[in-house]
């Protein structure tokens, strides 16, 4: 979903939210190998094996999430419930559900108000009189649940064996976030929802950060091999010097790829580049840790990158920037699509680039 699994949509806002622990309660033991690789930059995430009768067809949440609860023996004070298959989920909408608890609720959950004309099967409408049709602006709709976020008090969830208590509070998101992925229809549906909101969300402001992919960006994508393994990359010397140029003017250089490279490690001590991350899957939240640490925005960051895994980043930093000879996807969404291809120059391009645009700051 936009270059990141589905479940690290939530997993992700859920890092960042108010919540004091994460957990990911799954039969999918890669998911857990996942997981204990990917988010070691924090003690919030916990991976747990679930019980195969837990993961059936035909269980129940409300089993899953009572035995979750039983395995930590009803360690906590309040309980949510997010749902993986959920990418609109926002840690706002999870921390106001939690703050609804503090005022006197046992649970509350999100819901969105739909303007939509309800009918029986019967012929019979529910929710308005059709032969006094009200204007979509005049019409108060219904709240409808949309599954993602629901929160409970310890002493609701052991008396109900439920995920809802006796005074409920409802949380409202907004309407698209009512679409559920039941096909691939639905799918393209979403992810497109998705890149334009980290798009809207985008300001322009000084760049302060310049974050790099490494294949198809410092390489021209190709790899030689020898029997034993990785043996060669090309790197464009010009590009190291632009990287240098940019560290003079206090612009922090940070690289971020899937890859684990020996190579791409000796490369960046030889360019005497300091924040180096190798095998990193979900950039995104990566990226969000590294500048929470830092009090920066995602407005001050350049971003560089070529293929799909680079999606959300592109979609998301302040300026975005694609060699000329990127993946298809990544040109259609960058803010700039350089006239250099990556291993030739590319990097020196935008380098350029910034420290022209910064000028006006």
């Amino acid at each position: 979903m936009v270059g990141r699994p589905l479940f690290t949509w939530v997993l992700g806002e859920a890092i960042f939210s108010e919540l004091d622990m994460v957990y990911v309660y799954t039969d999918d033991t890669d998911i857990i190998d996942f997981i204990n690789k990917e988010y070691h930059w924090t003690t919030k995430v916990e991976a747990i094996l679930r019980s195969d009768e837990s993961a059936t067809d035909t269980a129940s949440t409300e089993f899953a999430m009572l035995e979750f609860a039983e395995k930590i023996n009803y360690n906590f004070d309040v309980f949510c419930l997010l749902q993986a298959t959920s990418p609109f989920t926002k840690r706002n909408d999870i921390n106001t559900c939690l703050d609804k608890l503090k005022n006197g609720f046992d649970s509350a959950l999100t819901v969105v108000n739909t303007h939509r004309f309800l009918w029986n099967e019967n012929g019979t409408a529910i929710n308005y009189n059709p032969h006094k049709r009200p204007r979509r602006q005049d019409f108060e709709g219904l709240l409808v649940e949309n599954g993602s976020v629901y929160t409970t008090t310890k002493e609701a969830l052991q008396k109900h064996k439920n995920r809802i208590g006796d005074k409920v509070a409802v949380v409202k998101m907004p309407e698209d976030t009512l679409l559920e992925i039941d096909s691939e229809t639905d799918w393209l549906a979403v992810e497109t929802l998705l890149i334009e909101r980290q798009k809207r969300a985008k300001e322009s402001q000084k760049i302060t950060h310049i974050v790099l992919d490494v294949d198809g960006v410092f390489t021209d994508g190709t790899i030689t091999y020898t029997k034993d393994g990785e043996h060669t990359k090309g790197f464009d010397m010009r590009d190291g010097m632009g990287l240098e140029i940019l560290r003079q003017f206090n612009i922090e250089v940070m690289i971020m790829t899937s890859e684990q490279s020996e190579l791409v490690a000796k490369r960046m001590q030889k360019l005497k580049i300091n924040h180096v991350f190798l095998g990193v899957k979900d950039k995104y939240s990566l990226l969000q840790h590294v500048l929470k640490e830092q009090n920066v925005s995602l407005n001050n960051v350049a971003y560089l990158g070529d293929d799909v895994n680079d999606l959300t980043n592109i979609c998301s930093v302040g300026w975005s920037l694609t060699p000329n000879n990127a993946t298809d996807v990544v040109k259609q969404h960058a803010d700039i699509v350089l006239s250099k291809n990556s291993g030739a120059g590319a990097i020196r391009e935008a380098c350029q680039f910034i420290f022209n645009y910064n000028k006006r700051f």
